[in-house]
């Protein structure tokens, strides 16, 4: 198979946390206006540009697609998830994922993202891509709690559904950012 012996490209996500009045928190979520993804809920991400680390491009996207700014020292690492796409390579991809909850400035809407506050307990993840469902709770149930999420999903003919996984429903891994391959 020619997919494990190209490098993929990759991705930043960050999941921008609020706390609530009730001492719950909130995630800033967007509608996908175009792209990959379009109609989708999102966190605010995007492509990695050349000789740009994963942090420094979720601090760029984030301030593209919501006006918010963030710092990268506030950037809680979640994990690294490889999505594979065998009918449909190009789309395969390596995503860093993080969670922040220090943040500046107002919401502005993006040409991207139609953004919106989302209790964390009550996300609409039949409006998500599929995987969110097995990992995506458990990590922002706790942020930081010094887990790193290595996950492998890959997704069928419909291009929706996740039709393999590497682990269960919240697979633990030692790597860290710092030793990615």
């Amino acid at each position: 198979m020619t997919e494990n012996l190209r490098a993929l490209p990759e991705v930043c996500v960050c999941y921008i946390l609020s706390e609530t009045p009730d001492a719950g928190y909130r995630v800033l979520l967007g509608e996908k206006k175009k792209g990959l993804g379009s109609g989708r809920l999102v966190g605010p991400g995007g492509k990695l540009e050349p000789g740009e680390t994963p942090e420094q491009a979720a601090v760029r996207e984030v301030l593209e697609e919501s006006g918010l700014r963030i710092h990268e020292e506030d950037l809680i690492p979640l994990g690294r998830i490889r999505y594979e796409f065998p009918h449909r390579e190009a789309w395969s991809q390596i995503s860093w994922v993080f969670a922040i909850r220090s943040f500046h400035g107002d919401i502005v809407e993006s040409d991207e993202l139609l953004l919106d506050w989302v209790p964390v307990n009550a996300i609409p993840f039949d409006r998500m891509w599929d995987d969110a469902r097995f990992w995506l709770p458990g990590a922002l149930a706790a942020p930081g709690a010094g887990d790193f999420i290595a996950r492998r999903f890959v997704f069928g003919p419909d291009l929706a559904t996740v039709v393999d996984s590497d682990g269960d429903a919240l697979e633990i891994s030692s790597v860290r950012p710092e030793s990615r391959v």
